[in-house]
């Protein structure tokens, strides 16, 4: 027979030991965060902070360096209706890119859009309203064409739309005969296609109805986006497409919808750019891509997929116009505004891997 009084010293040992194990658990799960991680895990649960925090001492230091003159109704609006194109394309970028894709062709997309509009109206005698569905058409063919390369033949999407780029980019100068449509001549025969040029006053602020769709567009995308479960599967594929498909999501069907809603809001920005410049030009909008991912970059949405909001974008696009407008009234040559923005994507990125890598 075993001793009790040896057994019991060692059970004493056993329970001490075990309730030692479970203090130092219970120390490890309490511990506190540094203000650093609590930071990171801020900006993490918020994506657009960074860049609301940007655009913000953006315009407190041009407005403590310009005065009345950066601060007036005038100037804050006249931002609104330079970004309002880059705006309405970086909406099209950002539901890209959050499916872990880029797309080289939206200003493209535009551009044939709005040649589209302008060619059926004059050259085919079309009703104006006929035409301008054509070019959404249009759109919506240029988007489907991309989506059905990305998802279904499994290109890259780099290079499925830097290819698309180039066909758009072609059959725009070859349909347009690389001429333009005078704003005079759109004015007394089609003013619908001016429509976005159309603005409303508050005092001396002035808002034009390209910058109105801007923000209704951006505000329904961040409702679609976070409300809907179309918008939760958008992030589950640029996530993890594969865990998407496992947990019922038909990713196919998905990227095919995403380009597709691309390509027409690519569409919207073509008719509003006829409005912003009043003519129908094959040469305009050619910095639209660069443009659109620099807001997309800038606005905190991870190039990697499944992070981001698209009220980041619209920070990101307000930061460059502001960059523009203010070091413009300073007087500063503009190469310095490429300069600055460049700083700014390249920190933007970083922050966002710092970001990933420490809270995701």
């Amino acid at each position: 027979m075993s001793d009790p009084n040896v057994a019991a010293p060692r059970g004493q040992d056993f329970e001490k030991e075990l309730a030692n194990s479970s203090r130092q658990v219970a120390s490890f799960d309490t511990h506190e965060k540094s203000s650093i991680q609590k930071f990171q895990h801020f900006l993490h649960s918020r994506p657009s902070a960074v860049s609301l925090i940007v655009l913000v001492l953006s315009v407190a230091i041009f407005g403590s360096l310009l005065g009345t003159k950066f601060f007036s109704a005038f100037s804050l609006t006249l931002i609104l209706q330079q970004v309002a194109i880059t705006g309405i394309v970086g909406a099209a970028q950002t539901l890209i890119i959050m499916t872990a894709g880029i797309d080289l062709s939206v200003g493209a997309i535009m551009v044939l859009s709005s040649v589209v509009m302008g060619q059926f109206t004059f050259r085919y005698g079309l009703p104006p309203t006929v035409a301008i569905a054509c070019g959404f058409a249009v759109g919506a063919f240029c988007g489907a064409v991309n989506g059905w390369l990305v998802s279904r033949v499994k290109l890259p999407p780099f290079i499925a739309t830097l290819g698309m780029w180039q066909i758009v980019l072609a059959a725009n100068f070859l349909y347009s005969a690389n001429e333009t449509i005078r704003a005079q001549d759109i004015t007394a025969t089609a003013p619908i296609l001016q429509f976005f040029a159309n603005s409303v006053r508050f005092g001396g602020a002035v808002f034009t109805y390209g910058v109105i769709t801007m923000v209704l567009l951006t505000c329904l995308l961040w409702y679609v986006l976070n409300k809907t479960a179309w918008g939760r599967h958008v992030y589950a594929v640029g996530d993890d497409p594969d865990a998407a498909e496992l947990s019922g999501v038909n990713v196919k069907n998905m990227l095919m919808s995403v380009y597709v809603l691309s390509g027409i809001i690519c569409a919207l920005a073509g008719w509003a750019l006829i409005g912003r410049i009043g003519s129908v030009s094959p040469t305009a909008g050619q910095f639209a891509n660069i443009e659109s991912i620099t807001a997309v970059v800038i606005g905190g949405i991870s190039l990697f997929g499944g992070r981001g909001s698209i009220m980041g974008m619209l920070f990101g696009a307000l930061i460059v116009g502001v960059f523009q407008l203010g070091l413009r009234l300073i007087g500063t040559d503009p190469q310095w505004t490429y300069l600055l923005i460049g700083v700014l994507i390249i920190a933007a990125v970083t922050i966002d891997q710092w970001i990933r890598k420490v809270a995701g």
